[in-house]
């Protein structure tokens, strides 16, 4: 196993390093739009390196602008590759003040590549018997490979000395430049032999020697080993010319003329003041701390890259470090009854449990935690059955004892994803009640965008602390444990931590949310107590057919193999559907289609919205997309969810996420229920399977059109409030507007044209994805548009001052005040930037009507409530649709009960409609 001597000679590889973090990283923003990923992704890899070697020397090398010799000798040497993206040029600059600042010597040096420097370089550190590390993940750079330099990939950190070059390629670092001459090299245009690849190059070089030895043993080919062998001396004849020619270009130069040697390229002290400058000016905030903190960032640790893409969105105050924790283990009962009279005396107190699955219908109870001051923690196990386990509490013990101050409405807890705690302790007839906070909800609430919702990504944001991993302590794969097999002397830190965590987490997420009484509300009236009613839904189940999904299956499987076929038909030969790349050879190089999208490699794209689009012209695409829609729903759906009915209940349990969308729209998984598609008939059937149990009904009741009528409340557009204060129909209306025709000859085609216009505009539209929708000249297109804002001015200005607005403000609200931040609104990069442009306008809507079904489902489960029976089972929640089980006997009163609540869950402009349909089924229902 290859290994780096102490305090080696460090040369970076600063280009591959810049677009690695370019591509590698999330687009990140500061507060004026300026891009800053690949900034961050560069400095924080330098401080990971320099933590990990401590270089006695180091330089980070970059290419400098302009041509190299090697354009002299060979003009379209790198011609393939796409001009450098805007976003990233602009970083250039200041990720060079930042290194230099760093202490880090920079060298750029015209005339040559990166690769060329580092190369002259490490020849005249390995003169001087120097061990030099070079960071990197440029292959070519295997060549320079020997007993004093060795390669670090910056891609997976792997290390690779001479033994490991002829491990990855076959052949020593000696024979890589004739390697790289004899196939070429696509991304940098190096010719190489046509007809060469990987395993020729290697024959011939494993098999004869370096290019010179074989011109001058050509006849020796065709007794090698590799498929082409009989004629390859032929085309090395021809090609001869070319491969010396590729040889020039590939062969990374050791003779740069340099105006400094090895031993004058140390790291120096930083320069603070300079950091501080750069750092506040590109919002690094954490880096800035440290900078004025007057330390040394290379001796720091860098905060998590999922960390950093909200440091330029919210404003919070870190607290003063914990640095002293005090956990304890409880094994005692009298420890126990000590920290019951804690809990019970607290105002609020953190709580958590562990589990032996994260699936809440099956996890088993193996321990619970608490905190009540920050710093301070305890951990209860009952469960723990690995051999030696020192004697524990019994389980049943615990919970009679903790059962009254979990229910207990009037003491206050604090918890991270307090629902799936909910739903374990309810199978252990535990009702966890007195939810005043959760920090994923609070976390969620402040910004929805700032960072990732786990209790992990929360610590490393808002608190700047490294929790301890469940990996850490459990391992990983095939062998992971459950947290029953966990050793005490390691699970119990762990638990322990979640709950201080958690309590640290709320005292500085809730003094943020507090400053905006409208958050205040969004989260303690409407986020926290859903999670209770979502609790509910998720234990109550749906009943789901399982042998109607069979058949479908069996259809399905049929229709599925007819495609195949007929594909197959169609390309004149069989392939693989699943292949990229088999399908991209079929498409657009046998076939000819049009290339309508490139992958970031230059690939011709084969995505789902490049063949809807080829599919509406070639019969291919239009036969694979009907294929991979048929394979996913068997395969997601089909299949799929007859194994996942719950032996106890014989039904199916999803799980909902309160914070994953950024709009506030609920998602759900294991099923995903929002994703079932209800345009299609095979679709609808697998709604069919979702039935009512024997006595009651399925009940669908779906807002109507509650978007647009969102965008009639916050435009204020008379023509809009109108037509649904009348109740007309608002397509047909806007229709005829837009035609100019009366409102009872208004045709199909023109209402559809008129609903793809009003629905298009919500999402921020253009003339140019109109005129696609539609299949008319986008000059059409335009017109309609210009027509319908002059018939609806109110909906331009909404538009207009919302774009104002948001690039202010870095974030729109919803009617209620939920706050959706948009990092990208005044990006550089125009796409990055129209694409916030749309969601400004869209999202107020969106999140709108994500909060009043939001509102509605509280106010029907309070009603559920009151009945205290059965009648009225509200079993899931997709988009804007509620779904519910209600007995026969009181579906009539039931049901327009529940279309009046949904009503009046809240008061707009213009009155929210609500339609409900009956059925055995979902498919009837709906």
């Amino acid at each position: 196993m290859a290994t780096v001597p102490q305090n080696p000679f460090v040369l970076v590889d600063g280009s591959s390093y810049l677009f690695r973090a370019f591509h590698g990283m999330p687009p990140l923003t500061n507060s004026k739009g300026q891009d800053t990923g690949a900034i961050y992704g560069v400095v924080n890899m330098l401080r990971s390196l320099v933590k990990q070697y401590s270089p006695s020397h180091i330089a980070v090398i970059f290419d400098a602008k302009g041509k190299t010799f090697r354009d002299d000798i060979y003009p379209e040497y790198k011609a393939n590759r796409p001009p450098m993206p805007d976003e990233l040029r602009s970083q250039i600059a200041p990720l060079h003040a930042i290194i230099e600042a760093m202490g880090l010597p920079i060298i750029v040096e015209d005339g040559v590549e990166a690769d060329d420097v580092i190369g002259t370089l490490a020849q005249q550190a390995m003169e001087q018997g120097r061990p030099t590390l070079i960071s990197t993940g440029d292959k070519d750079m295997a060549q320079l490979v020997n007993p004093y330099v060795t390669l670090i990939n910056t891609m997976n950190n792997q290390i690779m000395d001479v033994d490991g070059v002829v491990e990855k390629f076959g052949i020593g670092p000696e024979l890589i430049i004739d390697f790289l001459a004899l196939k070429g090299d696509k991304v940098d245009n190096i010719p190489g032999v046509p007809g060469v690849g990987d395993k020729s190059a290697l024959g011939m070089l494993q098999g004869i020697g370096g290019i010179d030895a074989i011109y001058k043993n050509l006849d020796k080919i065709a007794d090698l080993e590799f498929r082409g062998a009989k004629k390859m001396a032929d085309k090395m004849r021809e090609y001869e010319a070319q491969a010396r020619l590729s040889y020039e270009l590939a062969t990374i130069k050791l003779d740069v003329e340099l105006h400094f040697k090895p031993e004058k390229l140390t790291p120096t002290p930083p320069q603070n003041d300079k950091l501080a400058e750069l750092f506040s000016e590109y919002e690094f905030k954490r880096w800035l701390k440290e900078a004025n903190a007057g330390g040394n960032i290379l001796d720091a640790k860098g905060p998590a890259p999922e960390a950093v893409s909200a440091e330029d969105k919210t404003d919070v105050t870190l607290p003063p470090k914990t640095t002293e924790t005090a956990y304890t283990t409880i094994l005692t009962e009298q420890d126990f009854n000590d920290w019951l009279s804690k809990l019970n005396d607290a105002d609020l107190f953190a709580f958590d449990t562990e589990t032996t699955s994260l699936n809440y219908m099956d996890a088993e109870l193996v321990g619970v935690s608490f905190s009540v001051k920050a710093g301070e923690a305890a951990y209860l196990p009952f469960a723990h059955d690995y051999m030696d386990a020192p004697e524990q509490l019994e389980r049943n013990y615990v919970l009679s004892k903790l059962k009254p101050l979990l229910e207990s409405h009037a003491h206050k807890k604090v918890g991270q994803h307090l629902k799936y705690d909910k739903n374990v302790l309810a199978n252990y007839d535990i009702e966890l009640n007195g939810i005043a906070f959760d920090t994923m909800l609070e976390s969620y609430v402040l910004n929805s965008v700032a960072t990732r919702h786990d209790m992990d990504s929360l610590s490393e944001h808002y608190l700047d602390h490294h929790t301890i991993s469940f990996q850490e302590v459990a391992g990983k794969g095939a062998k992971q444990l459950t947290f029953n097999q966990i050793p005490l002397e390691k699970a119990s830190p762990y638990a322990a931590e979640d709950a201080d965590i958690t309590l640290q987490l709320h005292q500085v997420l809730w003094p943020q949310i507090e400053k905006d009484k409208e958050l205040v509300n969004i989260l303690t009236e409407l986020e926290v107590p859903l999670a209770s009613v979502l609790a509910k839904m998720e234990q109550q189940g749906v009943l789901i057919d399982s042998q109607t999904l069979l058949q479908q299956s069996q259809d399905l499987a049929s229709r599925i193999m007819q495609l195949e076929k007929e594909v197959h038909e169609l390309a004149g030969e069989e392939f693989n559907l699943g292949s990229t790349k088999q399908l991209q050879e079929i498409l657009f190089n046998k076939m000819d289609l049009p290339v309508l999208k490139k992958t970031p490699k230059g690939a011709p794209s084969t995505a789902e919205e490049v063949l809807q689009e080829l599919a509406l012209n070639y019969p291919l695409p239009k036969l694979l997309m009907e294929y991979r829609g048929l394979t996913k729903l068997k395969n997601t759906y089909t299949d799929k969810l007859p194994k996942m009915i719950n032996q106890r209940t014989g039904r199916v349990h999803t799980s909902y996420h309160q914070a994953i969308a950024a709009t506030g729209r609920l998602s759900s998984t294991d099923p995903n229920l929002q994703n079932i598609p209800i345009r299609t008939l095979e679709g609808r059937k697998v709604r069919q399977a979702f039935v009512a149990e024997k006595g009651y009904k399925i009940v669908a009741a779906d807002y109507s059109q509650i978007e647009l009528r969102i965008m009639a409340h916050l435009s204020g557009d008379e023509g809009l409030l109108t037509a649904f204060s009348t109740g007309k129909d608002v397509h047909k209306a806007t229709a005829a507007e837009v035609f100019g025709v009366a409102l009872e000859d208004v045709t199909s085609d023109q209402r559809r044209s008129a609903k793809a216009i009003n629905f298009g505009l919500i999402y921020g539209m253009s003339a140019f994805g109109l005129a696609k929708q539609l299949n008319i000249p986008r000059h059409d297109a335009q017109k309609y548009m210009d027509v319908y804002f002059q018939r609806y001015p109110g909906v331009l200005q909404y538009m207009e001052e919302t774009r104002v607005s948001a690039k202010e403000k870095g974030y729109v609200s919803t009617v209620f005040g939920r706050r959706l931040y948009l990092p990208d609104i005044n990006a550089s990069n125009g796409m990055r930037r129209q694409g916030a442009e749309r969601a400004a306008i869209n999202a107020p809507m969106q999140g709108t009507a994500a909060d009043i079904i939001k509102k509605a489902m509280l106010c029907v489960d309070a009603w559920i409530t009151s009945l205290g029976n059965d009648d009225v089972k509200m079993i899931m929640q997709v988009h804007d649709e509620l779904v519910f089980e209600i007995k026969e006997q009181k579906l009539n009163d039931h049901m327009q009960h529940i279309i009046a609540l949904m009503e009046q869950a809240c008061e707009l402009s213009v009155p929210l409609i609500v339609e409900a349909g009956v059925g055995d089924n979902w498919d009837e229902a709906h």
